[in-house]
Protein backbone atom coordinates (compact mmCIF):
# COMPACT_ATOMS: atom_id res chain seq x y z
CA UNK A 1 0.00 0.00 0.00
CA UNK A 2 1.00 3.64 -0.99
CA UNK A 3 -0.02 7.20 -0.72
CA UNK A 4 -2.43 8.70 -3.43
CA UNK A 5 -0.41 11.01 -5.30
CA UNK A 6 -1.55 14.62 -5.62
CA UNK A 7 -0.10 17.58 -8.21
CA UNK A 8 -0.91 19.98 -4.83
CA UNK A 9 0.41 22.64 -6.67
CA UNK A 10 0.38 25.60 -3.47
CA UNK A 11 -1.76 24.30 -1.71
CA UNK A 12 0.25 22.79 1.93
CA UNK A 13 -0.04 19.37 2.64
CA UNK A 14 -1.37 18.32 6.33
CA UNK A 15 -0.74 14.43 7.59
CA UNK A 16 -3.76 13.76 9.71
CA UNK A 17 -2.97 11.92 12.42
CA UNK A 18 0.66 11.49 11.26
CA UNK A 19 0.19 9.62 8.12
CA UNK A 20 -2.82 7.73 9.35
CA UNK A 21 -3.74 6.19 5.51
CA UNK A 22 -0.24 3.83 6.56
CA UNK A 23 0.07 3.68 9.83
CA UNK A 24 -1.70 3.71 12.81
CA UNK A 25 -2.84 6.95 13.81
CA UNK A 26 -1.13 9.61 16.37
CA UNK A 27 1.61 7.15 16.85
CA UNK A 28 5.19 7.56 16.67
CA UNK A 29 4.82 5.59 13.52
CA UNK A 30 2.34 7.54 11.39
CA UNK A 31 5.12 11.29 12.69
CA UNK A 32 7.90 9.47 11.50
CA UNK A 33 6.24 7.86 7.84
CA UNK A 34 4.47 11.74 7.21
CA UNK A 35 8.35 13.30 8.33
CA UNK A 36 9.86 10.99 5.65
CA UNK A 37 7.90 12.05 3.01
CA UNK A 38 8.69 15.37 1.85
CA UNK A 39 5.64 16.51 0.55
CA UNK A 40 3.99 16.88 3.70
CA UNK A 41 4.35 20.65 5.11
CA UNK A 42 3.15 19.70 8.61
CA UNK A 43 1.49 16.86 11.05
CA UNK A 44 -1.46 17.05 12.47
CA UNK A 45 -2.41 15.58 15.83
CA UNK A 46 -4.34 15.71 19.22
CA UNK A 47 -3.73 16.05 22.59
CA UNK A 48 -5.36 15.12 25.86
CA UNK A 49 -4.21 15.84 29.15
CA UNK A 50 -4.13 12.92 31.49
CA UNK A 51 -5.73 12.26 35.07
CA UNK A 52 -1.83 13.30 36.43
CA UNK A 53 -1.35 16.32 34.41
CA UNK A 54 0.63 14.83 31.51
CA UNK A 55 0.24 15.78 27.71
CA UNK A 56 -0.56 12.87 25.29
CA UNK A 57 -1.56 12.59 21.97
CA UNK A 58 -4.35 10.51 21.11
CA UNK A 59 -7.95 11.38 19.24
CA UNK A 60 -10.77 9.61 20.73
CA UNK A 61 -11.99 10.42 24.26
CA UNK A 62 -11.04 6.38 25.12
CA UNK A 63 -8.99 3.96 23.92
CA UNK A 64 -11.30 1.29 22.74
CA UNK A 65 -11.21 1.67 18.95
CA UNK A 66 -7.36 1.11 18.37
CA UNK A 67 -6.57 -0.48 21.56
CA UNK A 68 -9.31 -2.78 22.14
CA UNK A 69 -9.18 -2.30 25.70
CA UNK A 70 -11.67 0.86 26.88
CA UNK A 71 -9.28 3.59 28.83
CA UNK A 72 -10.88 6.96 29.25
CA UNK A 73 -7.83 9.14 28.17
CA UNK A 74 -8.54 11.95 30.63
CA UNK A 75 -9.26 9.70 33.72
CA UNK A 76 -6.27 7.55 33.25
CA UNK A 77 -2.75 8.12 34.41
CA UNK A 78 0.37 8.22 31.93
CA UNK A 79 2.09 5.13 33.04
CA UNK A 80 -1.77 3.28 32.58
CA UNK A 81 -1.94 4.79 29.07
CA UNK A 82 1.62 4.23 28.15
CA UNK A 83 1.30 0.71 28.88
CA UNK A 84 -1.32 -0.02 26.54
CA UNK A 85 -0.75 -1.68 23.35
CA UNK A 86 -2.38 -0.34 20.24
CA UNK A 87 -3.36 -2.15 17.32
CA UNK A 88 -2.18 -2.38 13.85
CA UNK A 89 -4.23 -1.28 10.90
CA UNK A 90 -5.52 -5.04 10.64
CA UNK A 91 -6.73 -5.23 13.80
CA UNK A 92 -3.43 -7.15 14.98
CA UNK A 93 -1.32 -6.38 18.80
CA UNK A 94 2.35 -7.60 18.33
CA UNK A 95 4.25 -4.00 17.56
CA UNK A 96 5.87 -2.48 20.38
CA UNK A 97 6.61 0.69 18.80
CA UNK A 98 2.27 1.15 18.76
CA UNK A 99 2.25 3.12 22.12
CA UNK A 100 0.49 6.49 23.10
CA UNK A 101 2.66 9.34 22.21
CA UNK A 102 3.92 12.18 24.74
CA UNK A 103 3.65 15.70 23.31
CA UNK A 104 6.89 16.24 23.98
CA UNK A 105 8.03 12.85 21.39
CA UNK A 106 5.51 14.20 18.63
CA UNK A 107 7.04 18.00 18.60
CA UNK A 108 10.61 16.45 18.75
CA UNK A 109 9.20 14.62 15.62
CA UNK A 110 8.00 17.25 13.70
CA UNK A 111 11.04 19.15 14.49
CA UNK A 112 13.72 16.46 13.58
CA UNK A 113 11.84 16.58 10.23
CA UNK A 114 10.87 19.93 9.82
CA UNK A 115 7.28 19.73 10.09
CA UNK A 116 5.18 22.61 11.02
CA UNK A 117 3.32 20.94 13.86
CA UNK A 118 -0.69 21.10 13.98
CA UNK A 119 -2.06 20.63 17.44
CA UNK A 120 -5.52 20.19 18.23
CA UNK A 121 -6.71 21.32 21.27
CA UNK A 122 -8.61 18.19 21.62
CA UNK A 123 -11.37 18.84 24.63
CA UNK A 124 -11.81 22.33 26.40
CA UNK A 125 -8.77 22.66 29.04
CA UNK A 126 -8.04 25.39 31.39
CA UNK A 127 -6.53 28.06 30.43
CA UNK A 128 -3.48 27.50 32.97
CA UNK A 129 -3.07 24.28 30.47
CA UNK A 130 -3.51 25.83 27.09
CA UNK A 131 -0.54 27.96 28.74
CA UNK A 132 1.67 25.16 29.44
CA UNK A 133 1.17 23.80 26.15
CA UNK A 134 2.43 26.39 24.57
CA UNK A 135 5.16 26.73 26.67
CA UNK A 136 6.06 23.02 25.78
CA UNK A 137 6.30 24.37 22.22
CA UNK A 138 8.68 26.82 23.43
CA UNK A 139 10.97 25.30 26.05
CA UNK A 140 11.40 22.86 22.99
CA UNK A 141 12.54 25.86 20.48
CA UNK A 142 9.47 25.14 18.10
CA UNK A 143 6.88 27.05 19.14
CA UNK A 144 7.62 29.60 15.46
CA UNK A 145 6.24 26.24 13.96
CA UNK A 146 3.08 25.32 15.59
CA UNK A 147 -0.63 26.11 13.97
CA UNK A 148 -3.16 25.28 17.23
CA UNK A 149 -6.76 24.11 16.17
CA UNK A 150 -9.49 23.24 18.01
CA UNK A 151 -13.45 22.87 18.16
CA UNK A 152 -13.87 24.42 21.49
CA UNK A 153 -13.85 28.50 21.35
CA UNK A 154 -12.70 28.92 24.60
CA UNK A 155 -9.56 26.68 24.07
CA UNK A 156 -8.78 29.66 21.47
CA UNK A 157 -9.84 32.63 23.44
CA UNK A 158 -7.79 31.73 26.18
CA UNK A 159 -4.78 30.80 23.83
CA UNK A 160 -5.28 34.38 22.49
CA UNK A 161 -5.27 36.07 26.28
CA UNK A 162 -1.69 35.19 26.43
CA UNK A 163 -0.25 34.31 22.74
CA UNK A 164 -1.94 37.26 20.15
CA UNK A 165 0.01 35.97 17.33
CA UNK A 166 0.71 32.00 17.35
CA UNK A 167 -1.29 30.92 14.60
CA UNK A 168 -4.34 29.19 15.13
CA UNK A 169 -7.14 28.32 13.39
CA UNK A 170 -10.71 27.89 14.61
CA UNK A 171 -12.25 24.01 13.55
CA UNK A 172 -15.53 23.99 12.19
CA UNK A 173 -18.14 21.29 10.66
CA UNK A 174 -20.35 23.99 8.95
CA UNK A 175 -19.93 27.38 7.70
CA UNK A 176 -21.97 30.41 9.20
CA UNK A 177 -21.52 33.57 8.20
CA UNK A 178 -21.60 34.22 11.68
CA UNK A 179 -18.05 32.87 12.21
CA UNK A 180 -16.32 35.17 10.21
CA UNK A 181 -16.29 37.70 12.68
CA UNK A 182 -15.28 35.20 15.89
CA UNK A 183 -12.22 34.95 13.13
CA UNK A 184 -11.60 38.39 12.48
CA UNK A 185 -11.77 39.14 16.39
CA UNK A 186 -9.13 36.67 17.77
CA UNK A 187 -6.90 36.50 14.81
CA UNK A 188 -7.71 32.93 14.11
CA UNK A 189 -7.86 31.02 10.55
CA UNK A 190 -10.46 28.64 9.25
CA UNK A 191 -9.55 24.58 9.30
CA UNK A 192 -13.49 23.10 8.28
CA UNK A 193 -14.90 19.79 7.04
CA UNK A 194 -14.28 19.55 3.04
CA UNK A 195 -17.34 19.14 2.94
CA UNK A 196 -18.63 22.61 4.04
CA UNK A 197 -15.90 24.48 1.64
CA UNK A 198 -17.21 26.73 -1.09
CA UNK A 199 -15.10 29.54 -2.93
CA UNK A 200 -17.42 32.20 -1.27
CA UNK A 201 -16.39 30.82 2.43
CA UNK A 202 -12.38 30.73 1.15
CA UNK A 203 -13.00 34.41 -0.35
CA UNK A 204 -14.79 35.49 2.62
CA UNK A 205 -12.13 34.19 5.38
CA UNK A 206 -9.21 35.28 2.99
CA UNK A 207 -10.91 38.59 2.84
CA UNK A 208 -9.64 39.39 6.48
CA UNK A 209 -6.05 38.18 5.62
CA UNK A 210 -6.43 34.72 7.56
CA UNK A 211 -6.02 31.05 5.61
CA UNK A 212 -7.90 28.33 5.08
CA UNK A 213 -7.46 24.56 5.82
CA UNK A 214 -10.01 21.54 5.81
CA UNK A 215 -10.21 18.34 6.48
CA UNK A 216 -10.31 15.07 5.96
CA UNK A 217 -9.67 15.23 2.15
CA UNK A 218 -8.86 10.80 0.80
CA UNK A 219 -9.08 11.43 -2.22
CA UNK A 220 -8.55 12.81 -5.65
CA UNK A 221 -11.96 14.27 -6.21
CA UNK A 222 -12.48 15.31 -3.33
CA UNK A 223 -9.03 17.73 -3.32
CA UNK A 224 -10.16 18.96 -6.71
CA UNK A 225 -12.68 20.39 -5.32
CA UNK A 226 -11.63 22.12 -2.40
CA UNK A 227 -8.53 23.59 -4.22
CA UNK A 228 -10.98 25.32 -6.95
CA UNK A 229 -12.35 26.37 -4.14
CA UNK A 230 -8.97 28.38 -3.20
CA UNK A 231 -8.31 26.07 0.18
CA UNK A 232 -4.73 26.75 1.42
CA UNK A 233 -4.05 23.72 3.60
CA UNK A 234 -5.44 19.95 2.25
CA UNK A 235 -5.76 17.38 5.53
CA UNK A 236 -5.50 14.21 4.46
CA UNK A 237 -4.94 10.55 5.81
CA UNK A 238 -3.19 9.33 2.47
CA UNK A 239 -3.02 11.97 -0.21
CA UNK A 240 0.15 13.34 -0.39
Amino acid sequence: MDTIKLNSGHVKMIAHRGLSGLERENTCAAFVAAGNRAKYFGIETDVHKTADGRFVVFHDDDTARVGLDRLAVEESTFQTLRALQLTDLDGARGRADLVIPTLEEYVGICKRYEKVSVCELKNEFAPEDVYRIVETYRGMGYLDHVVFISFCAANLTALRRRYPHVPAQFLLKEWSPDNLAFLRDNNLGLDIRHTAVTAGVVEAVHSIGQEVNCWTVNTLEEAGAVMAAGVDYITTNILE
